[in-house]
């Protein structure tokens, strides 16, 4: 079941999350729906890299691998928010 969902937003952060779900070829809506899936699946126990890192990661060039470099962020989230 699909409910229907009211958010103030500025527009300057609306356009820009439009154009980036326009890229992805998905709905401004799906994406946020995403969103709030990952945020409520996450694991309180367990540090995850944010979206964002998730997406970026990939662009990151040098000898550490990718996996290395998330196991790294992970450890610096779990000791920033002891």
């Amino acid at each position: 079941m699909s409910t229907k969902l009211t958010l103030r937003l500025d527009d300057g952060v609306i356009k820009k999350a439009k154009k980036k779900a326009s890229a992805k070829g998905i709905s401004l809506s799906r994406m946020v729906e995403d969103y709030f899936k990952a945020v409520a699946e996450q694991d309180t126990q367990a540090v995850r890299e944010s979206p964002v890192l998730y997406e970026v990661s990939g662009v990151l060039t040098g000898k550490k691998d990718i996996a290395e470099l998330r196991a790294g962020y992970r450890k610096h989230l779990a000791e920033k928010y002891r």
